[in-house]
């Protein structure tokens, strides 16, 4: 748990800021708070921090604000994790959203964990929640996986190995790739999957654009999008015959009631649990 010492500092310890993704007002109190009393400051992108806090009246006084990212971690990251073994603290800010998602806090966390420093997440915004919440897909199971790699067959060896992911595949992409990214996604996952394309959120040009994967590959190349990018991708349809259905469902009843057999097969191949259910009557009925 989070606090300060009676001199107003802040315990020890290594605080992860989320920051807005584009809308400065969406920070939180707390956030600001860790800001306003850290020890040592770092960001992904020094800049950013500084406008955030100019913009929320937060004196920086005599700390600098030190850059970590992927470039300088190395050099970097022994003299933030010195500052945590000297009992500072040390507050990491991302260039917008949560750090660790798409972010490189991620080792800076495991050595500081490593080396018994106390961390702390300091929660708000983050692109992909954001991107699910107004996408209409399904919320209740979903996965991140990331960038998709740059490299043409790398990519598509990335995609195909997603394809049967169960809920909703959530990706971040840059505005230079993502046309391909849908087109390639289209061809090995599915032409009429259903898809959300959503771009700078919470900022002045937020657009949502939903469709299939091949309608918005489409309209990638009509009209490009530009800034910052999700992609969400609905679950694809299986393609599976009644009999292997019929077959799944009786495995079911062995080891499980009828409606909880029907209800699992139902979730496995979506398919209906209450036609499901009368199937298995009929199964029971000819024994």
């Amino acid at each position: 748990m989070t606090g300060s010492r009676p001199d107003g500092a802040l315990n020890p310890g290594l605080y992860f800021v989320a920051t807005p993704l584009g809308n400065a007002r969406d920070i939180t109190l707390r956030a600001l708070d860790i800001l306003g009393q850290a020890d040592i400051l770092a960001a992904e992108d020094t800049r950013r921090l500084r406008q955030l806090m100019d913009i929320h009246a937060i004196p920086l006084g005599d700390r600098r604000i030190l850059a970590y990212h992927d470039h300088n971690g190395p050099k970097m990251r022994p003299k933030l994790l010195e500052a945590l073994a000297a009992g500072k603290s040390v507050a990491y800010a991302s260039d917008a959203g949560s750090p660790l998602v798409a972010d490189p806090g991620f080792i800076l966390a495991r050595d500081a964990i490593a080396d018994g420093a106390t961390v702390h997440a300091i929660p708000g915004p983050a692109a992909l929640i954001a991107a699910l919440t107004v996408s209409g897909l399904p919320s209740d199971r979903f996965t991140f996986a990331g960038f998709p790699p740059s490299a043409k067959g790398a990519r598509e060896r990335f995609l195909k190995e997603l394809a049967d992911t169960r809920g909703t595949l959530i990706l971040y992409e840059s505005p230079n790739r993502v046309a391909d990214t849908l087109r390639t996604a289209s061809n090995v996952m599915g032409a009429d999957r259903p898809a959300v394309l959503a771009r700078e959120l919470t900022k002045k040009f937020e657009d949502v654009r939903r469709g299939t994967l091949e309608s918005l590959a489409d309209s990638c190349v009509s009209d490009p999008p530009r800034g910052e990018i999700v992609l969400l991708m609905g679950e694809g349809k299986k393609e599976v015959s009644q009999e292997v259905i019929d077959s799944a469902l009786k495995n079911a009843m062995e080891s499980m009631r009828l409606k909880e057999a029907a209800r699992a097969v139902g979730e496995e191949f979506g398919v209906s649990t209450r036609d499901l259910y009368q199937r298995g009557l009929s199964f029971q009925d000819n024994d």
